[in-house]
């Protein structure tokens, strides 16, 4: 029979196996896949801190602690690994540490595994008590109802349920010492980000959103004429358009003709009146003459 080897031997022992003494003054890359099994194996986020003093207290028999600049530079390694397209996850930093994450590619196809899991959203209400909450921190239930100007205790709950912020205290220079609250690592995790230092400026925000006011041209609202183009490319009025613009052509030009035939007759009836007045100066002359 063949003896099945026992993986779980004792690491501090020198004839454990591979993984006993794996890098007693060898580079980084003896450390890879002790650090890729303990972001592996952890439920929260680990920092740099945090996975030196797990490798150095595994292998306590050594004399000389593993710094953390070893530690650095295998992470930097396994990110630069796990950033090749053959893996579909990656080590990322979240939360204030190191994760194994799906990458965003396959955000749909993990969401079919746990579908009610990615479907639960923040309601706007938790979101705006979460976005003051942040901004304002460390800050107490009043001054957050204060800000949103209502009762802010279901969604203050809500936040607690999920472990996106917590009770860090008690402000004791305020009347009643009331509760104050914070963000929590779960938070940062949430969002994706390492501190709330890496969250975005309100300044930045309130840039985005800005609403730039919008100029009315009464000239936009006037129904536009309907254009024919030619195949040449030539622009064509409308029928209707063109059978007004002749209506009026016509109008205008028998309103000339009127004016032209009251200035032909007007020479006749000037002449008529001239020769009326010479007539009653030639009376006038007779008349002198006969007294």
């Amino acid at each position: 029979m063949i003896e099945k080897k026992n993986e779980s031997s004792d690491l501090s022992s020198p004839t454990g196996g591979q993984g006993a003494f794996p890098f007693g003054g060898q580079g980084a890359t003896d450390l890879i896949p002790h650090i890729e099994s303990l972001i592996f194996a952890s439920d929260k986020p680990l920092s740099s801190a945090d996975i030196t003093d797990l490798i150095n207290s595994a292998f306590g028999f050594m004399d000389d602690k593993i710094p953390q600049e070893r530690i650095d530079s295998a992470i930097e390694g396994i990110v630069e690994k796990y950033n090749s397209a053959f893996y579909p996850f990656e080590v990322k930093q979240s939360g204030g540490g190191w994760q194994f994450l799906t990458k965003k590619e396959f955000h749909k196809t993990v969401a079919q595994l746990n579908s009610e899991k990615f479907l639960k959203r923040l309601s706007s209400a938790a979101l705006e008590t979460l976005a003051i909450i942040a901004y304002k921190q460390p800050i107490t239930k009043g001054e957050i109802e204060s800000i949103r100007g209502v009762s802010s205790d279901y969604s203050v709950q809500k936040l607690l349920e999920k472990e996106l912020v917590i009770i860090s205290g008690r402000n004791e220079k305020m009347p009643g010492h009331p509760l104050v609250y914070n963000t929590s690592k779960n938070f940062m995790d949430y969002f994706g980000i390492n501190s709330p230092e890496d969250m975005p400026k309100i300044r930045e925000v309130l840039a985005d959103q800005v609403i730039q006011p919008t100029l009315i041209n009464p000239a936009d609202f006037e129904q536009p004429s309907a254009l024919v183009v030619t195949d040449d490319g030539e622009l064509v009025v409308a029928e209707e358009k063109v059978e007004e613009e002749g209506t009026n052509e016509q109008m205008n030009k028998g309103q000339g003709t009127e004016d032209r035939t009251d200035e032909q007759t007007n020479p006749e009836t000037s002449s008529g009146q001239a020769k009326e007045e010479r007539t009653d100066e030639q009376r006038n002359k007779e008349q002198g003459t006969e007294e």
